[in-house]
């Protein structure tokens, strides 16, 4: 019997989480590298995890394969999450963490996790130049430029048609551009941070 699509996972778990370990277990590595490349330290980082898949579970019954593919819904899901767990970080002290998401994570995965996010340094330099563009143009370059989507792919996880979507991000590719050639006192940008941006 083949294995289960990953809309036929997300139908499932709508109907109860017994097939979330296995859409866990086919994402998780991607859900950590969506996180390395916004969040500095590996608690921020499993604490992301944590909430995207509680969100998984919780809005899975909105998912409509007609709308789009799982992946993409998955992605829309994490960009929205990464948002809100930043926008809560600005208000919060930073002293405070959440202790709900660090189990998601063992000791190993945490040496990992470091490794990763010191490697994304230069995406995240990239990232604060992203922080000052609007954020329809800044989920949109995250999802094309950062996560790998194509064009199409993250338009339908915007909710826009595939035409709109080549319109949006031509234009946000040029505001980003711009952006990245003012100067940034704060944070130094690489020209090859960029590249794929463009």
């Amino acid at each position: 019997m083949p294995e289960p699509s990953d809309s036929e996972l997300l139908l499932a778990i709508a109907a109860g989480p017994g097939a979330l370990p296995e859409f866990y277990r086919r994402h998780v590595a991607k859900i950590v590298g969506f996180g390395v490349r916004r969040f500095a330290n590996p608690e921020d980082v499993a604490d992301f995890v944590a909430d995207v898949f509680v969100e998984v579970l919780a809005g899975a019954h909105r998912f409509d394969p007609r709308r789009g593919t799982a992946l993409g819904w998955l992605y829309g899901l994490a960009g929205n999450v990464a948002a809100a767990n930043l926008r809560r970080q600005a208000r919060a002290d930073q002293t405070v963490r959440r202790l709900s998401g660090r189990a998601a994570l063992d000791g190993d995965d945490y040496d990992r996790v470091e490794a990763q996010i010191d490697a994304a340094g230069e995406l995240r330099a990239t990232y604060r130049a992203l922080l000052g563009l609007s954020e329809d143009d800044r989920r949109l370059l995250e999802l094309v430029a950062v996560d790998g989507l194509s064009p199409a792919a993250a338009a339908r996880a915007l909710g826009v048609s595939a035409v709109a979507g080549r319109v949006r991000l031509a234009r946000a590719r040029q505001r980003l551009r711009a952006a990245l050639a003012a100067p940034d006192p704060g944070a130094a940008h690489s020209p090859a941070t960029s590249e794929g941006l463009r």
